[in-house]
């Protein structure tokens, strides 16, 4: 049987994070939910963006391909009984093995979950690599470190929950980490960072200063001091040094965000962060108030508190020109070794003349 991930109907819900990828792609926990898939069955899984025969969580095609929404975070458990017993869509009630992200809000509420259930996927049957002695440990059988990982002279407390260290990561002098957390591939955690879970730190990423309950994909920069707390980044973003969100009101009231699906604000909740859309930026000491969206391509750097919505393409407080968008955005990728593809462009020209 042939599984395809289908992100037709997540298109909206989990925007900006499925505004260039399929929500697939999205990173929960340590692993992209592609990846997760992958890891439990042992081969590649394909997508699709059509939309055919994805009317459930759960069909087939002459028993050959399932389709599977590409919301759905599973596990090895609830994959195997739902591959033994075809029913997928009543079995998303079993919140123990499966969750379904309806906002992008819930990468952030299920990162624990998430974290977790990945760390023993991929930790099962292996050893980690030593603890170096000049760290701090505590719980050292939920330390799991990659080949190539750096961590020395740190503070690592596993007893609430694992800590994952990526191949070829590393965590400089200083660092406090609280699991869950997870430091993925190649990924920087620079001097005297604060770090509380649940958060992922994603495939070559720089971060610093304090951070909590937070998710970057990959390639995303925090490499300053600041607060990052309930909060989401995409690909290629970059906060400048000082930013700083808001994660909980003033009044101690529920959270207000804006939602693609109903086209409106909706309640997320008593805390919510920053949700930032691929390739967006801001200046240094930018303040972001409970409950932001912030759309792809934007570069934010007028002087007070952003708006809560941030549209796609904004620069300043103007429409980003797509020639100079696409310009920055490769300056961005060749500082880690990369270039904008043409597949990119593509995607991004098209988004732009919508």
């Amino acid at each position: 049987m042939k599984i395809i991930l289908d992100d037709t109907f997540t298109k909206q819900q989990l925007y900006p994070f499925t505004a260039v990828r399929n929500a697939a792609d999205i990173r929960i926990g340590i692993l992209t939910i592609r990846e997760k898939w992958e890891k439990i069955l042992g081969y590649a899984i394909s997508t699709n963006d059509a939309g055919d025969n994805s009317l459930k969580a759960f069909s087939t095609e002459k028993d050959t391909r399932a389709f599977i929404s590409s919301d759905i975070v599973p596990t090895k458990e609830w994959l195997e009984e739902m591959l033994a017993n075809g029913e997928g869509d009543n079995m998303l009630k079993d919140e123990e093995h499966v969750r379904v992200l309806k906002h992008g809000i819930d990468i952030v509420k299920n990162n624990d979950w998430a974290l977790r259930k990945d760390f023993e996927l991929i930790t099962a049957g292996r050893r980690s690599q030593p603890i170096s002695n000049t760290n701090k440990v505590i719980a050292p059988e939920n330390i799991f470190i990659e080949s190539g990982a750096k961590v020395e002279h740190s503070i690592l407390n596993a007893a609430a929950g694992p800590i994952y260290i990526g191949k070829n990561a590393e965590v400089m002098e200083g660092c406090m980490i609280r699991g869950s957390f997870a430091l993925c591939e190649g990924a920087i955690l620079k001097m005297g960072a604060k770090v509380y879970g649940a958060t992922t730190i994603g495939p070559n990423c720089v971060v610093a200063g304090e951070i909590k309950n937070s998710v970057l994909f990959a390639n995303s920069n925090k490499a300053h001091d600041g607060y990052l707390g309930d909060s989401v980044l995409g690909e290629w973003c970059n906060l400048g040094a000082g930013t700083t969100n808001s994660n909980v009101k003033n009044t101690a009231g529920h959270v207000k965000m804006w939602d693609n699906t109903t086209d409106d604000f909706i309640d997320v909740g008593y805390k919510a962060g920053l949700l930032m859309g691929d390739y967006s930026r801001v200046a240094i000491n930018t303040s972001f108030n409970t409950g932001t969206v912030v759309g792809i391509c934007c570069n934010i750097f007028e002087s007070g508190f952003p708006p809560k919505k941030v549209d796609d393409f904004t620069w300043g407080n103007k429409r980003y020109e797509l020639g100079k968008a696409l310009e920055h955005i490769d300056n961005w990728k060749k500082l880690k070794g990369q270039q904008l593809t043409q597949k990119e462009k593509e995607i991004l020209t098209t988004l732009y003349n919508k």
